[in-house]
């Protein structure tokens, strides 16, 4: 018996009940209480401090000196009274995840004595290795300088004991290493694109944010069981696994009660969450087993995107503290749900207004109808960039399948609004428009709802849907950052409206303001048209339908990567100040050796657990069985002493039991499975060998394009064969030596 497995299981079913005790029942008494929030900061602060770090955030202006050390002092000073002893800059490198590098709030004085010290300097510039992250060539191993910067938009808070500061990352050469840097860009693009657009239909406005809501979804499992499955613990998947007799099909899982081992692993990091400033608002079991969501309220983009990262490593962190392991990888389990990080994304004025809310007047009807066609005009023209900013190997598996969208990018608008863009486009034509045509536009577009929530049915099948006030970007990966979906989304939206706002000027030289932006909005929902779709995004037939709008299906994340280096991407980026040339091209660089080397993990964790798990395991149990034909031989396949007194006379027992009706050989089932047994070790063998092989020959290859085509087209196919094979043998081998947790153990131990 496989020990280890059982002993794990068991521990998994007894584990005694964790009880979250909170701080209060009422979340508002302990929300934010470890961030350097508004209300902290004029606590803290000299009023000349706090009165000029507030200009400075709001109109992003430059931080004096003077200014950095005030607010360093009391940040310092905050931070001690709670107990904390070290500080770091929190940034986002290019690896996907957080980094920090802690430094104490500790110097010494002239005369040798110890003493606390954090200063402006200390606050607003650090100095971490530049060799170690990735650059895509922009840094070379032997120069290590790189700089982080204090991004004071975002609050610093305190993680258990170190007040972390969040920042940029920049190469000595001032090149972006980091997600922040060119989101706080793309952030600065939409605002000077949008304000003059705005203006047409409100004077007053003067800032637009982008703003996020993501909705996190993830597995957890047993951390016993999860430890003993080298595949979860070192590629995030579990590459080998049968499907159990029942997964999601009774579809009870879904919006069900919460486990109480779950609900308590969830009051607990919500409460940590609600500590640091994350406004989590819903939580609730998802589709497949052992799936679970959490969303917050929207924020503005750059904090929302700090919000999530933070949260990943909270669920982590507190995952452990209730033996669980927490999943974000985006198809952990094949033949279940995937898990998503849906980005619900808007744009709202400093003057409190959605621009992708539908008001009541004509006035705000015609800015929400101008924003919103702007957006699917943006998205049909960059549909492919799109693609690009969601793709890695964990989405490649999850894309197009299990209510996940395909890797066909179009947009769901629903049923009232596609009547409503079809209006426009029949009534507004070529040259003026007459005032009975005015007045029936403004009393068509003046009817829209203020809140079309519930107007029009939701494609939870559509990669970019709107939803009432927003759109949802919903082919997001749950490991992913959102910055890089973000940074995209702002970016294209910021070229489309530079771009409406030049068609509009110029055609007003000839017509009114307003003739000129319908018969501009009218041309880009005409041009636009092939983007949207309000069908099953699942089904065949929309993939040829697709293929016959033009519309890319781009599979793979090597061949939607490549979008990323096509001249108009980089003209794109550069025009908006995002990315310069190099930048663009080295994050390309650093995403295909990404997904390199992803796939080079899991192909190394494949042949191992095959070759030294799997087959001797298939080995060890085709032995037993050879054992049992060999004693069913013995007993029947020889003659019998006492044959003779039943009546049998010089014949074998198996020429009698034939003879008296029984026409199977009592050993015949066992070795149909000894041959099955070889059959698929033999099949798993060959492939693991040809695996390693083209691995070997991928590995060779310089050009880190080209390695990634090699590895996503010659080694990661063989994946699909030794899996098939492994999984049969699972299903086919005795239970109690089988080497790794099973599906249905992962998925339903509570």
């Amino acid at each position: 018996m496989n020990s280890l497995r059982f002993k794990a299981l068991e521990q998994a079913i007894s584990r005694p009940q964790i009880t979250v005790e909170l701080p209060s029942n009422k979340v508002s008494d302990f929300f934010a209480e470890n961030v350097f929030s508004n209300e902290v900061m004029q606590k803290y602060l000299p009023d000349n401090a706090y009165k000029a770090l507030k200009t400075a955030i709001d109109n992003g202006t430059m931080i004096d000196r003077k200014t950095a050390d005030d607010v360093a002092s009391g940040m310092k000073t905050w931070a001690l009274e709670k107990g904390v002893t070290h500080y770091t800059h929190w940034f986002q490198p290019l690896t996907g995840t957080t980094a920090e590098k802690h430094d104490v709030f500790m110097d010494l004085s002239p005369d040798g004595k110890a003493v606390e010290r954090f200063s402006g300097s200390q606050l607003a510039q650090q100095e971490p290795d530049a060799s170690s992250f990735p650059s895509g060539g922009i840094r070379n191993t032997f120069e290590a300088r790189g700089y982080t910067a204090w991004d004071p938009s975002s609050p610093a808070f305190i993680m258990g004991k170190t007040l972390c500061i969040p920042t940029i990352y920049l190469s000595y050469t001032g090149e972006a290493l980091d997600y922040k840097t060119p989101l706080l860009k793309s952030i600065l693009a939409l605002d000077k694109a949008a304000v003059p657009v705005c203006r047409y239909f409100d004077k007053d406005v003067t800032v637009v944010n982008a703003t996020l809501g993501w909705e996190q979804e993830y597995f957890l499992v047993d951390n016993a069981l999860y430890n003993l499955r080298p595949d979860l613990v070192h590629a995030g998947r579990t590459l080998i696994g049968a499907n159990p007799a029942r997964g999601q099909q009774l579809e009870d899982h879904y919006f069900g009660t919460i486990p109480e081992r779950v609900n308590e692993f969830m009051r607990d990091f919500e409460t940590e969450s609600y500590k640091l400033g994350i406004p989590l608002k819903t939580r609730h079991n998802e589709v497949a087993p052992n799936q679970y969501e959490v969303a917050p309220i929207f924020e503005e983009v750059n904090i929302a995107v700090d919000h999530n990262l933070l949260l990943m490593d909270l669920m982590d962190k507190v995952a452990r503290r209730h033996n669980l392991k927490a999943l974000l990888h985006e198809k952990p389990f094949a033949g279940v749900n995937g898990s998503g990080k849906h980005n619900n994304w808007s744009m709202s004025t400093d003057t409190g207004k959605n621009l992708l809310g539908p008001g009541k007047t004509p006035e705000s009807n015609m800015m929400f109808l101008t924003f919103f066609v702007n957006v699917i005009k943006a998205v049909h023209d960059n549909a492919d960039l799109l693609r690009a900013a969601i793709a890695s190997s964990g989405n490649d598996h999850r894309l197009g399948a299990n209510e996940a969208p395909p890797a066909i990018i179009s947009v769901f608008i629903g049923t009232q609004l596609t009547k409503m863009l079809d209006e426009i486009e029949k009534k507004v034509k070529p040259g003026k428009l007459s005032a009975s045509e005015k007045k029936a536009l403004k009393l068509d577009l003046g009817r829209i709802p203020e809140v079309l929530l519930d107007n029009t049915d939701r494609n939870r099948t559509s990669p970019f849907a709107f939803t009432g006030n927003k759109f949802e970007f919903r082919a997001v990966g749950s490991s992913a950052n959102c910055s890089q979906a973000m940074i995209t989304l702002n970016t294209i939206m910021a070229q489309q409206l530079t771009q409406f706002k030049k068609d509009v000027d110029k055609l007003s030289k000839t017509h009114n303001t307003e003739d000129a932006i319908l018969h501009v909005m009218r041309d880009y929902i005409v041009s636009s048209r092939n983007i949207r779709f309000e069908g099953n995004n699942y089904s065949k037939e929309w993939v040829k339908e697709a293929a016959k709008r033009g519309l890319s299906n781009i599979k793979t994340t090597p061949a939607a990567l490549d979008v990323l280096i096509k001249s108009k991407s980089i003209q794109l980026f550069e025009a908006h100040h995002i990315y310069s040339k190099r930048e663009q091209e080295a994050r390309h660089e650093i995403q295909v050796e990404l997904y390199t080397k992803k796939i080079q993990i899991e192909s190394r964790i494949l042949g191992d657990m095959a070759l030294t798990h799997i087959i001797p395991t298939a080995i060890k149990y085709q032995n037993s069985l050879i054992e049992n034909v060999k004693g069913l031989k013995e007993i029947f396949g020889v003659k019998h002493s006492n044959m003779a007194s039943v009546g049998i006379k010089d014949k074998s027992l198996s020429d009698a039991f034939r003879e008296n009706g029984s026409s199977e050989n009592l050993s015949d089932t066992q070795i149909r499975m000894i041959k099955e047994i070889s059959e698929r070790i033999s099949v798993i063998k060959d492939n693991v060998e040809q695996m390693i092989d083209a691995r070997k020959k991928a590995n060779k290859v310089d050009d880190a394009t080209e390695k990634a085509y090699a590895y996503c087209e010659k080694v990661k196919p063989y994946f699909d064969e030794i899996r098939y094979n492994a999984d049969k043998l699972e299903i086919l081998i005795d239970d109690s030596i089988w080497p790794f947790p099973k599906y249905r153990e992962l998925l339903f131990v509570k």
